[in-house]
C-alpha cells in the first residue's frame, strides 16, 4: 500500500511541476514570445531528424551496393528496391498500422481539417519507413517524409504546450521549414517552402519563428556534416546575356516537363488506387521498380549520384552500372538514354509509393529537372546551334521542373541556390523558375501536393477566402429554435404558435418529421388578422416550398453555393427527408469571420 502511494506521488509530481509551469507560462510570458523558444525547440529536434533520416539513407545503400559493378548490368537492382519496398510495407502494415504516405498531402490536411494536430508516431515512422525504402533503392525523396516528420514534431510539441490552433500551424509550418533546411543546409528554402507550399500567411507572427527554426536546423546540419554545400558545383563557364533565349526556351521545356511529371504521376496513382489486393498492388509496384531500376540504374534511390556527376561535368557516369554501359560514347545514345529517363522517373516514383514504399516527390522533380536541363543543353550544343554549358543548364533545370512541379519557383530558385552554391546563375535561376511556373499554371491550378485536397475541397491553405469555409461544418452552424408545425393546423394554431416564436420562419412536418414545406410570416402576415378564417384555413393551403434543401454533410462550399444560386438567406437542413433545423446566411457570415479572424490575425 505503501509503495503503490509513493509510485503515484511520484508520479503525479512531475504533471503537477509541469501545470505549474502552464499556468506560470501563460500568465508572465506572452504567447507570442513563447513561441520563438518553441520554434527554437523545434528546429533543433527536426535537425536532428534530417541528420538521422540521412545517415540511415546513406549507410543502408552504401552497405548494400559496396559490390555493385559500375561496367555492366547489376542484378542487384532488381532484388534491392522490391526488398526495400516489402519490408517497408510489412512495417507499415504490421507495426505503424497508420497510412504515413504522401507527406506532404497529409500535412497540407491537418492544417485545413485537423487543426494542425499530427499523431505522436509521425514524429519517427517516416523516418524508419523512407530509410529502408530509398537506402534500399526506392526511387524517391526524403524531403517528404522528413517534412512529415518535422511538422509531427511541431505539432506535438505545441500541443504539449497547449498552445492554440493558430500557433499550432505555426509551429507544424517550423517543423517542415527545419526538416527543408536541415536536409538540405538551406534555411531560405526552408522558410519559403512552409510559404509557398503549405502557404502560410507571411506575417510578423509567422516570419520570425520559421527564421528561427530554419536557421537552428541548418546549424546543426553544418555542425554535423561540415560547411560543402550538398551538391558541389563550381561555376568554370561564365553566363553570358546573349544565353538568356535559350534559358526562356529552357523555362518552357521545363513547365512542360513539370506538367508531363505531375499527370504521370496522378495517373499512375489512379492506377494503383485501383487494387483492391493490397499484397497484388505491392507485387505490381515492385515488378515496375525492379525492371526500370534493372535498365536504367540512376532511377535507384534518390540519384544525387548523377545530379553530382553532371554538375561536375562527368557526362557519361549517367550510364554506370547499365547493361548499355559500353555505348557511353555514343551521343546520340546518351540523348535516348538521358530522355528514357526523365520520361521514366515519375512510374519509378509512383511505382515506389503505389507498392507500398514511403518517400517523396521533391528529390524526383529535382532530379528530372537536372537531367532535363543537361539534355537541353547537350542536344543544343551537338545540333551546332549554340554552345552551352552543360553544367550550368543542368543547375537551372533543377529550379525550373521543381518551380514548376511544386508550384513554388521562389523555393526553387533559393534551394538550387543554396544546394550548389550557383548563386552566380541567379538570374538565370529567376527566368527558368518564373517561366515553368507560369507556363504549368495554365494547364494544373494546383500542385502536385495540393491536388488530391482540392478535388476532395479540403484545402485551407489555398485560395483562404474560399477554403476558410472547409473550416466550417454544417453541423456547427444548424439553428433549431424554430417552431414546427403540421399541415393539418388551422390558421387560428398558426397565429398562436407566432405568439410563442421568435423567429418569422416555420418548418410544416409531417408525423414522421419530414419536410414538408415552409410557413413565412410575410406571406400571411395579410391573413393573420382575419378571425373569420381562423377555422377555415388550414397550413397546407399557404405553406410554401422552400427553393432548395441541405442535406447534412455537405460541404460549406456547396451550401454557399446553393444559397447563391437560390438568393435564399434561410434554407432548411434535413437527413434522409427528416427535418433538422435551418441555416442561414447570415450565421455562416459570422462564422467566417471568427475563424478567419482566429487563424490570421497577427
Amino acid at each position: 500500500m505503501d509503495d503503490s502511494t509513493s509510485s503515484n506521488t511520484a508520479v503525479s509530481k512531475p504533471k503537477e511541476w509541469f501545470y505549474s509551469f502552464l499556468l506560470w507560462r501563460e500568465k508572465h510570458i506572452k504567447e507570442k514570445n513563447f513561441v520563438l523558444f518553441l520554434a527554437l525547440l523545434v528546429g533543433i529536434c527536426s535537425g536532428l531528424a534530417a541528420i538521422v533520416l540521412k545517415l540511415f539513407i546513406h549507410y543502408i545503400s552504401t552497405v548494400l551496393t559496396a559490390g555493385v559493378n559500375l561496367e555492366s548490368g547489376n542484378y542487384l537492382y532488381i532484388l534491392l528496391p522490391a526488398i526495400g519496398v516489402i519490408l517497408t510495407a510489412l512495417y507499415v502494415r504490421y507495426i505503424v498500422r497508420d497510412d504515413i504516405s504522401h507527406g506532404v498531402t497529409r500535412v497540407l490536411y491537418a492544417i485545413s481539417q485537423n487543426k494542425s494536430r499530427l499523431k505522436k508516431h509521425n514524429m519517427y515512422t517516416s523516418v524508419i519507413a523512407s530509410s529502408v525504402t530509398i537506402g534500399f533503392g526506392g526511387s524517391v525523396g526524403a524531403e517528404g517524409p522528413i517534412v512529415y516528420t518535422g511538422a509531427a514534431i511541431g505539432s506535438n510539441l505545441g500541443q504539449v504546450f497547449r498552445m492554440s490552433p493558430r500557433i499550432l500551424m505555426i509551429l507544424v509550418g517550423c517543423g517542415a521549414a527545419g526538416g527543408i533546411a536541415g536536409i538540405f543546409k538551406a534555411p531560405i528554402a526552408g522558410m519559403l517552402f512552409t510559404l509557398e507550399v503549405l502557404m502560410l500567411d507571411l506575417t510578423t507572427m509567422s516570419v520570425m519563428p520559421l527564421l528561427i527554426s530554419s536557421i537552428t536546423s541548418t546549424t546543426l546540419a553544418y555542425v554535423y556534416t561540415g560547411y560543402e554545400f550538398e551538391f558541389f558545383f563550381a561555376q568554370t563557364e561564365g553566363f553570358y546575356t546573349s544565353r538568356i533565349p535559350y534559358v526562356i526556351g529552357l523555362g518552357i521545356v521545363g513547365g512542360f516537363v513539370s506538367l508531363y511529371f505531375t499527370r504521370a504521376m496522378n495517373m499512375m496513382e489512379n492506377f494503383f488506387g485501383r487494387f483492391k489486393n493490397r499484397w497484388l498492388k505491392t507485387l505490381v509496384g515492385c515488378s515496375i521498380l525492379s525492371c526500370l531500376v534493372f535498365i536504367f540504374p540512376p532511377l535507384y534511390g534518390e540519384g544525387y549520384g548523377s545530379i553530382v556527376s553532371l554538375l561536375a561535368g562527368d557526362t557519361s557516369a549517367i550510364v554506370n552500372g547499365s547493361i548499355f554501359y559500353s555505348d557511353r560514347d555514343s551521343v546520340w545514345f546518351l540523348c535516348l538514354f538521358i530522355g528514357l529517363v526523365i520520361a521514366t522517373k515519375a512510374f519509378a516514383t509512383s511505382a515506389t509509393n503505389g507498392a507500398g514504399g514511403v518517400g517523396g516527390t521533391f528529390a524526383p522533380s529535382l532530379y528530372v529537372g537536372c537531367l532535363t536541363g543537361f539534355l537541353y543543353a547537350f542536344i543544343i550544343n551537338n545540333l551546332g546551334w549554340c554552345e552551352l554549358s552543360t553544367k550550368n543548364f543542368a543547375l537551372i533545370g533543377m529550379a525550373g521542373v521543381m518551380s514548376g512541379v511544386m508550384h513554388a519557383p521562389l523555393m526553387a530558385i533559393f534551394l538550387t541556390a543554396e544546394l550548389t552554391g550557383g548563386y552566380d546563375l541567379f538570374l538565370p535561376l529567376l527566368i527558368v523558375s518564373t517561366i515553368s511556373y507560369g507556363t504549368i499554371k495554365i494547364f494544373e491550378p494546383y500542385s502536385i501536393y495540393t491536388m488530391r485536397l482540392a478535388k476532395r475541397g479540403e484545402l485551407l491553405t489555398h485560395h483562404k477566402d474560399k477554403a476558410v469555409l472547409t473550416l466550417l461544418k454544417i453541423n456547427n452552424v444548424i439553428e433549431t429554435d424554430f417552431l414546427p408545425v403540421s399541415p393539418e393546423m388551422t390558421l387560428k394554431d398558426m397565429v398562436d404558435t407566432i405568439a410563442k416564436s421568435k423567429r418569422n420562419l416555420f418548418p410544416v412536418l409531417d408525423e414522421s418529421g419530414r419536410l414538408l414545406g415552409v410557413v413565412l410570416l410575410d406571406e400571411i402576415r395579410n391573413i393573420m388578422f382575419r378571425p373569420d378564417l381562423y377555422r377555415r384555413m388550414r397550413v397546407n393551403t399557404f405553406m410554401s416550398v422552400p427553393p432548395a434543401k441541405i442535406e447534412i454533410g455537405q460541404s460549406m462550399d456547396t451550401v454557399m453555393k446553393t444559397f447563391d444560386t437560390t438568393g435564399a438567406w434561410n434554407l432548411p437542413v434535413v437527413e434522409d427527408g427528416r427535418y433538422v433545423g435551418f441555416v442561414s446566411k447570415s450565421k455562416i457570415f459570422n462564422s467566417y469571420r471568427r475563424v478567419l479572424r482566429h487563424y490570421c490575425d497577427d
